[in-house]
């Protein structure tokens, strides 16, 4: 990847993060190319979330940076990443859960326009237009993601897969040039996370977006990504392409000491 010479859409460099005397993160480094889908995985604890929560602004490292489209973000506010690009999900589902599913869409779409959700809610003048054209985009993406045959129902009342789903709808309304899935597949059935990979890979190469997944469904990750970084005890041990860090002795070290600590656990 290094020397592929294909551009890097996002660089994380040499960030370390530590909560009280718990060092999350230690000197991570690595690179994410335009249009790729990048997994980081590793067992739990292994400072997956806390990176994500560094790039989408919630945290700000203790050391190293940032970059994203050539500029430095890294003491940027959530809100301010993502005006620049960078959208998300979260390992627990965050959804309107007492909005309809349309409306959960059209919050996302409100952040790319001129007028603002609260001016849309005051019905200033000049926002009709632009309410109808929200509406319309956001009924668009849900026909993409599936979910148009819901979109008057409650989110609350969506099934989890539903739940994820729309929250990855959500976050198309925005437009990003860069997508931070965290645990999407967590609590799905076998149908819900094949379903969710097809919407991965049909993310990428219809919309060209470039995606970091975090997660733990190794066959999810194996089908879906075109590059992994592996983390442990928050350091990066290895790094390349699916076949390679499957095969990887460290890796499987890794995982396999995962699974022999559970059983015990």
């Amino acid at each position: 990847m290094e020397g592929s010479g294909e551009q890097a859409l996002l660089e994380v460099r040499g960030v370390s993060k530590s909560f009280g005397g718990l060092k999350a993160l230690k000197g991570v480094s690595f690179k994410v190319r335009k249009g790729d889908v990048s997994a980081v995985i590793g067992p739990n604890g292994a400072g997956k979330t806390t990176l994500l929560n560094i790039i989408s602004g919630i945290y700000t490292p203790d050391e190293g940076e940032v970059i994203f489209l050539d500029e430095r973000i890294t003491h940027l506010s959530p809100s301010k990443i993502a005006r620049r690009g960078i959208s998300r999900t979260f390992q627990h589902v965050e959804i309107f859960g007492d909005m309809t599913v349309l409306e959960n869409v059209m919050v996302g779409r409100h952040m790319k326009t001129k007028s603002g959700f609260f001016a849309s809610g005051l019905r200033l003048p000049g926002v009709f237009r632009e309410e109808r054209e929200i509406r319309r985009k956001s009924e668009e993406i849900l026909e993409y993601v599936n979910l148009a045959h819901r979109k008057d129902d409650l989110a609350v009342n969506l099934p989890i897969g539903g739940q994820r789903t729309l929250e990855i709808a959500r976050s198309l309304a925005t437009e990003p040039r860069l997508l931070l899935l965290d645990e999407p597949a967590a609590g799905l059935n076998i149908r819900e996370t094949r379903d969710l990979g097809t919407l991965i890979r049909k993310m990428k190469e219809d919309l060209g977006i470039t995606m970091i997944l975090v997660e733990h469904d190794m066959d999810l990750v194996m089908h879906s990504s075109d590059w992994i970084t592996v983390l442990n005890f928050g350091k990066v041990i290895t790094e390349g392409m699916p076949l390679e860090v499957q095969k990887n002795p460290e890796v499987i070290a890794v995982y396999l000491g995962s699974d022999e600590r559970s059983e015990h656990e």
